[in-house]
């Protein structure tokens, strides 16, 4: 009889806390974009909030693994989402009183980029720490599905919620934030970390140096690095539902949620029909489809065709996200999966925030239309350009390698 991995307490508690911080983050995300557009009507101002998230990211990713490797992860996790609720609460009360501007925003995003630079690799090490190894398979995709959820149903709940005013997300979110980091806290406290090495210069590059180590996952993660960072345009959907589609809060909404409900649909395909071959292959033609779709929605001006190519390109970058994933969970030992965490983070998470800088100096450069297709074709190149520079990749068969004999 197979065992519900909700049975496991531990597991539950920590599937809550990553599905109520998941929410307010995507509903934030939404109200801070809407604002600052509706504050400043400028395209690199909503690239520089995008910046403004990803410097702390940056500047903290050493400190962040090493953190993780050698302090208990699980109030690492608990102070960060407590942090995000009270700046979150600080954006309510400041929206409602009207003194929020932009300037507010940028320090806010600042604030919250370094609280999510703790957040996220802590939690991505921390799971496997929470049940068997045999579990821990179902434990991601479960996961994995709920934040695909709350990013589907985030910023659709958060474009409703802006009608009532910025203060209305922000407030939600703060409720959220709360409940996430008491799901956190009220989770079981965990042995310590069997090693401890002192912090010193080769431990905090620990992460960097086996990464380097690998060329199969710095092929992986470095393509979804620069595929993101090109031809992410997430930055500019503002401009898009505001300007392009002639839309409103709402169909901003839609338009963040349409990538997550391509991802989510994608990821319970795989989880039916799992990539068993020629997995090199697929990643690279994923990534090409992800900007092939990056073309198509920047030259629509039809509401429907931009949900249906940003919910294709959801759906191909998740077959990337899955092979990924999956690399570095099977080739990452444990005492190295917290620096791990924190440079894939760097790799993958801020690409989003830097491609949303990127997008907004493309975007007052060359216009949104502009910037969003020479995105799609950039990726295109590099997709060509890494199938010749990571062969090990390109010609990587099976996920799993029996490395016996």
């Amino acid at each position: 009889m197979q065992t519900s991995v909700f049975s496991n307490p531990s597991f539950k508690r920590f599937w809550l806390s990553r599905v109520a911080s998941g929410f307010a983050y995507q509903m934030m995300t939404v109200a801070v974009g809407w604002q600052m557009y509706e504050l400043t009507g400028s395209a690199l101002s909503l690239g520089l909030v995008g910046l403004a998230q990803f410097l702390p990211q940056l500047a903290l990713t050493l400190v962040v693994g090493h953190a993780a490797d050698h302090m208990e992860r699980r109030r690492i996790v608990f102070a960060c989402q407590a942090a995000q609720g009270v700046l979150a609460a600080a954006l309510a009360a400041g929206s409602f009183a009207g003194l929020v501007d932009q300037h507010a925003i940028y320090a806010c995003a600042f604030a919250i980029g370094a609280a999510r630079s703790f957040e996220m690799p802590t939690m991505q090490a921390l799971l496997p720490g929470l049940a068997e190894t045999a579990m821990l398979p179902r434990m991601l995709a479960l996961s994995a599905s709920g934040w695909q959820s709350a990013v589907i149903v985030g910023p659709a709940l958060g474009g409703a919620l802006y009608a009532a005013g910025p203060q209305a997300v922000y407030g939600v979110c703060a409720v959220c934030f709360v409940l996430g980091s008491a799901a956190m806290f009220s989770i079981p406290r965990q042995a310590p970390q069997a090693r401890r090495e002192p912090p010193n210069l080769r431990s905090v590059l620990g992460g960097i140096s086996f990464i380097r180590s690998r060329p199969e996952i710095l092929g992986a993660i470095s393509l979804d690095l620069f595929s993101v960072l090109l031809g992410g345009a997430t930055a500019l959907l503002p401009v898009y539902a505001k300007d392009i589609l002639h839309t409103g809060p709402w169909g901003l909404g839609m338009l963040r949620a349409a990538p997550a409900v391509g991802a989510l649909s994608m990821s319970l395909f795989l989880a039916r029909v799992p990539l068993n071959r020629h997995v090199g292959h697929k990643m690279f033609g994923a990534v090409a489809v992800f900007g092939v779709s990056t073309v198509v929605f920047g030259l629509s001006t039809s509401f429907p065709l931009s949900l249906a190519a940003l919910a294709c390109l959801g759906a191909s970058d998740m077959v990337s996200v899955v092979i990924r994933s999956t690399l570095v969970q099977l080739e990452t030992p444990d005492d190295l999966r917290g620096r791990v965490s924190a440079v894939n983070s760097i790799f993958i998470g801020t690409s989003n925030q830097l491609g949303e800088f990127e997008s907004g100096v493309t975007a007052a450069l060359f216009g949104a239309v502009g910037s969003v297709v020479l995105g799609g074709i950039g990726t295109l190149v590099v997709v060509a350009l890494w199938m010749r520079l990571f062969p090990a990749l390109r010609l990587r068969d099976k996920l799993v390698v029996n490395k016996a004999g």
